[in-house]
């Protein structure tokens, strides 16, 4: 079993890349997708945000909407901290689970914040995708965010460029979808030939 972290900043394409990696024959997990789940499904984690934030994070039908929560918690450390402190080890050890209930599989564990949380010694080796600013929030904008969100999105972030420098491995995400699934080929070719 192999174990690969993968993070890189908002936009840069850590999805797209765990996708490549499952045509490798890994498994993927995307803890921003576990973390979206307990926050429509988990009726502790509703009712503590319930509790902190009141109604207004509420949509008419009763489910929390994300995008007015994280405009919430991106301008408040302190919120941020708490919401953090609520989902992420509920998400550790979703995701943790997972990987043990299957010991023998390959994963690519989609981590956003892997090196800010100190995560790395969770995986066997880490893998950060990254791309231009400019290419960067192109992207991010085509999704519809404004700019003054995204820059203080980004900024909660580490750098791309810290990321890459502490990731064992580094993939470019700058070019067309299949410059970027050749890198992933030829490292899960590396990493067969260790692991």
């Amino acid at each position: 079993m192999i174990r690969v972290g993968l993070t890189g900043g908002m936009g840069c394409g850590k999805s797209t890349a765990a996708a490549f990696f499952v045509e490798e024959g890994f498994r993927s997990l995307d803890t921003d997708g576990i973390a979206h789940q307990l926050l429509a499904c988990d009726p502790q984690v509703r009712a503590a945000i319930r509790t902190r934030f009141g109604p207004t994070v509420f949509a008419d039908s009763g489910e929390i909407d994300r995008s007015r929560l994280g405009t919430l918690v991106f301008s408040d450390t302190e919120a941020l901290a708490w919401l953090e402190a609520l989902l992420h080890p509920r998400v550790r050890a979703i995701w943790q689970r997972e990987v043990a209930n299957q010991p023998n599989q390959a994963w690519v564990i989609q981590i956003p914040l892997l090196f800010e949380k100190k995560l790395e010694e969770l995986v066997d080796l880490t893998v950060c995708v990254g791309a231009s600013s400019v290419i960067q929030l192109q992207r991010l904008l085509r999704r519809g965010s404004s700019e003054y969100d995204l820059t203080r999105r980004i900024a909660r972030q580490l750098p791309t460029e810290e990321k890459a420098a502490k990731a064992d491995f580094f993939l470019l995400n700058d070019g067309s979808p299949d410059f970027l699934r050749a890198q992933v080929k030829y490292l899960c070719g590396r990493l067969v030939a260790v692991y």
